[in-house]
Formats: C-alpha cells, sequence, structure tokens
C-alpha cells in the first residue's frame, strides 16, 4: 500500500480541541515489552502483549519503496489507543535508526518529512504522535515534554536498544530567529561527528544553521525529555527545528530532506 497515504491520512484528522488522556504506567510498560518483542522478531508474542491494550501489528509492503514494515497501531480508529500514536518498524533488516514526529500537524509538515525520510533511508522505524500537541488538557499531549506519552515509552526503548534519534519539529521564522536551521543534541551540550557533519551539509546547501553546542540558538529542546533520557542513557539524539522554507514543499526542502535522508543512510551502515 501507499505508506505515505496511510500515515498523513491518520495524522490529518489531528485537531487541538480532540480529547486526549495518555497511557497509565503499566501500559506504557507493557506497550514497551511489546515493541521490544516485535524487534527481536516475534511477532506473535508482541501481539499477545500489544491486543488488550487496543493495538496491533500488521505487516505492509509499500509500494513506492517496496521497503516492508511492521505497523503498531490502534484495532479501532475511535478507540482510545488511536490518540496514542504509531510506529513503523523496518521489517527488512535490524533497525539501525528512527525518525521521530512529536508534533503532528501542529509542526506543519514534520509528519510528511518524516515519512519521506522512513522511505528515503533504509532499515529506519518512524514513531509519530497521535495527538495534536493542543489536545487534551493543558500539555497533556505535548509529548516531547512528557513522560507519561506512549510515544515517549517508544522512543525509551528504542535508546535502550542502541537505536540513534532524529527528532523533527517547526519554527515560524522571526527576527529572533533568522535560521533556517537548528540543530543540537536536545539536553546534550556536547557535539558528535553526525551533529557537526548534518551541520556543515546543510550550510552547504545554502541555509542558514544554528549550532546548539557552539552559540545560544533558540529552541535547542534543552527540556526535551527524550533528549533527557538520550543523554542519561548514552543515546545518540540529534533535536532539529527548521522553518517553513525548509519543511516539505519550502524552497530548502529538498536539499534540506536529502542531507536528512544521508545521515539516516550513515547510521544504517553502523
Amino acid at each position: 500500500m501507499d505508506l505515505r497515504s496511510r500515515i498523513l491520512s491518520y495524522t490529518a484528522d489531528l485537531e487541538p480541541d480532540a480529547s486526549y488522556t495518555p497511557p497509565g504506567a503499566a501500559r506504557r510498560e507493557q506497550l514497551a515489552r511489546g515493541v521490544g518483542r516485535l524487534m527481536d522478531g516475534d511477532a506473535e508474542k508482541a501481539e499477545r502483549l500489544l491486543s488488550p491494550l487496543g493495538l496491533g501489528v500488521t505487516r505492509l509492503t509499500d509500494t513506492d519503496s517496496g521497503r516492508r514494515y511492521d505497523e503498531i497501531a490502534a484495532l479501532r480508529p475511535d478507540g482510545e489507543a488511536a490518540t496514542w500514536g504509531r510506529l513503523y518498524l523496518t521489517a527488512d533488516s535490524a533497525v539501525r535508526w528512527n525518525v521521530q514526529v512529536p508534533h503532528p500537524v501542529s509542526d506543519r509538515d514534520t509528519e510528511a518529512l518524516g515519512v519521506r525520510l522512513l522511505e528515503d533511508a533504509p532499515s529506519g522505524a518512524l514513531v509519530v504522535a497521535g495527538a495534536h500537541r493542543r489536545a487534551g488538557r493543558a500539555d497533556a499531549a505535548d509529548v516531547a515534554h512528557r513522560e507519561d506519552s506512549a510515544f515517549h515509552a517508544i522512543v525509551v526503548e528504542l535508546q535502550k536498544r542502541g537505536v540513534p534519534g532524529l527528532q523533527l519539529h517547526g519554527f515560524a521564522e522571526t527576527s529572533e530567529r533568522p535560521y533556517e536551521a537548528i540543530v543540537s543534541g536536545g539536553a546534550a551540550q556536547s557535539t558528535s561527528d553526525e551533529a557537526s557533519a548534518l551541520a556543515d551539509r546543510l550550510e552547504s546547501e545554502g541555509l542558514r544553521v544554528c549550532r546548539g553546542w557552539s552559540a545560544r540558538c533558540p529552541l535547542e529542546g534543552t527540556s526535551n525529555v527524550q533528549g533527557r533520557s538520550a543523554e542519561r542513557r548514552h543515546a545518540t539524539f540529534l533535536h532539529v527545528e527548521l522553518s517553513p522554507d525548509a519543511r516539505d514543499d519550502g524552497p530548502d526542502a529538498k536539499e534540506t530532506a536529502d542531507a536528512l535522508a544521508d545521515l539516516l543512510r550513515t547510521w544504517s551502515q553502523n
């Protein structure tokens, strides 16, 4: 099937005034164990763990790339689990990287970029939040700043297994943010070869880049909970903020997507 259409049809329905209740601690733990079993190749055990949560595993083949993926998604589109998000894991190899989209629709076009990267580079996974960041009460659905979400539970399971992560965000360009991209390690203030190479590549394509490890950048993601978890676990985590020009159909979007895909291909070879 058309993987891009399947995922973007799901995120298109996310609304800021929708209801949202995060899963409790026991459910998050069971979800993480289910994800782990699936990554270990035990789909039957994964199904037994996920089914009581209202989640199922489906094997998909993308018509565009020809790659196969295992999808973890709600069994019912109107069920509570539908707001917890989705996970797409490569079924053709070990998972060697993951792209995270914590604010689909809210950070416009980050979901489309996430799908594009999943299709463009092999050996990957895509984690997509299942609610608009303003859904529910207070900041309950802002999964980049909440540890009580299915999104966080999945990302942490990937981190425990040493899978490097790239988290996508979007921002509106202003005089205080005169950049097309802000690249950082989130909570980690040090840099990595991959982060430096990504910033260099984006700059070589003519994008203005703020490097969180060597400058005082806005939106560095220092309070991002997935980044904090990665720092505690010594896991690779990159936090990338993109202006509208660098996302989807913006004038710098192709160069940005190509640079990010090359980073993922490097990870897939490690």
